[in-house]
């Protein structure tokens, strides 16, 4: 155990004092990360998703109120109102695609209504656009339901002879339409976590550029395998009594080690400066960041005992990052992609690893859904190491 320990510190050492190793395991991720976020808009902030509706009350009465009130209630529309604006103003936003459409609440409108003869409304809108359609639609609803509690105030009035009574009858029969007693409403189970479009794009960005740098960071630790040959370091300590075995697992305890280190760091960045939520289920963020540093160290064991120099190294290091992570939807998530590329990409490990933190921090899923994708890093851990054991034996004979 000791000549592990003692193997895995002096390649930690090497690693830790070569340049290129803070650039991949820390400041590329890092600004990779953040250059995917700006990309598709993950600092964009939240948006309204409602149409913008120009609006301008020219009556200022009880009912126009009221009908200003359901239209600011709306889901739909977002009322746009501005005092200091014209009717020709409204025109040319409308006009110029500024807004989705207008409307103009002429003066009289609340005693026109009242009377039974209402005004017409005045309305904006380009025919080409089906958005306008919407607008109107929403529109016609409101004013619907604004005509149904003044018809139900007019009754009441009527019924009880006190034309003082329309009044509160109005008020109670638009409240009523605003709170009304039967409501549907659709809510999301805890299996489906809902994020908007920015946070989404961090959530699918920060640990795919931290699967792709930990795979480019390996040809630090490949070459330091390599030197090993190089300087015949290897070749004198097989003449010790330390095993092969011991050999290959200090190797593969220091990547190990450095690769999730670099995990760890990031998960944090993640967590607090980018609020992509690692710690929602630490110990499915911890399983999963541990066997796919498990996996990823085992790969660079396998490209340090293949490569038999530098270039070397670094050229077995790059092409797995770029078939693997572009196979896996590191760049391009394989939601994205038909049924049969998403079965292709998961020949890769790095899709089985965005699988697992998907699962925590977008889909919101259970501590249980990240185990088949922890089994499956496992499995690749187990096969590399393998293969390692396998070629290393043959390098050192």
């Amino acid at each position: 155990m000791l000549r592990i320990l003692d193997i895995a510190s002096k390649d930690l050492l090497q690693i830790i004092r070569n340049r290129l190793t803070f650039l991949f395991l820390l400041i590329m991720p890092i600004g990779f990360t953040l250059l995917f976020g700006v990309a598709f808009g993950g600092f964009g902030g939240k948006k309204d998703p409602r149409l913008p509706v120009g609006y301008l009350d020219q009556d200022g009465g009880q009912i126009s109120r009221q009908l200003g009130d359901l239209l600011k209630d709306s889901t739909v529309v977002r009322l746009d109102e501005k005092d200091q604006r014209s009717v020709g103003d409204l025109e040319k936003l409308v006009k110029d695609e500024k807004m989705a459409a207008a409307l103009v609440i002429p003066t009289g409108y609340s005693q026109s209504v009242r009377a039974g003869t209402p005004l017409k409304l005045t309305f904006f809108a380009d025919p080409a656009n089906s958005s306008s359609l919407t607008v109107q639609s929403e529109i016609m609803t409101a004013t619907n339901r604004l005509m149904n509690a003044v018809t139900t105030a007019r009754v009441v009035a009527q019924t009880m002879n006190d034309p003082a009574a329309f009044d509160p009858a109005f008020n109670a029969a638009v409240v009523a339409w605003q709170q009304p007693p039967i409501q549907v409403s659709v809510t999301s189970s805890q299996s489906t976590k809902s994020q908007d479009q920015g946070g989404m794009s961090l959530a699918h960005s920060s640990p795919s550029m931290m699967l792709q740098f930990a795979i480019a960071g390996l040809l630090t630790a490949a070459t330091v395998i390599v030197n090993e040959r190089k300087t015949r370091s290897l070749q004198r300590l097989l003449t010790t009594a330390t095993a092969r075995v011991h050999i290959l697992l200090g190797h593969y305890l220091a990547i190990f080690t450095m690769v999730f280190g670099q995990f760890i760091l990031l998960i944090v960045f993640g967590q607090l400066a980018l609020k992509v939520d690692y710690l929602r289920l630490p110990l499915a963020t911890l399983l999963v960041a541990s066997t796919a540093a498990a996996c990823i160290a085992a790969l660079g064991l396998l490209i340090g005992v293949l490569a038999k120099s530098d270039e070397q190294a670094i050229i077995f290091s790059l092409i797995p990052m770029f078939i693997l992570c572009g196979l896996g939807g590191a760049w391009v998530p394989l939601e994205a992609t038909g049924a049969t590329f998403q079965a292709i990409g998961h020949f890769s490990p790095v899709a089985w690893a965005l699988d697992g933190f998907a699962n925590i921090v977008t889909r919101g899923q259970g501590f249980a859904s990240v185990l088949i994708p922890a089994t499956a890093l496992l499995c690749y851990a187990v096969l590399f190491f393998l293969l390692a054991a396998v070629r290393f034996q043959r390098v050192s004979e």
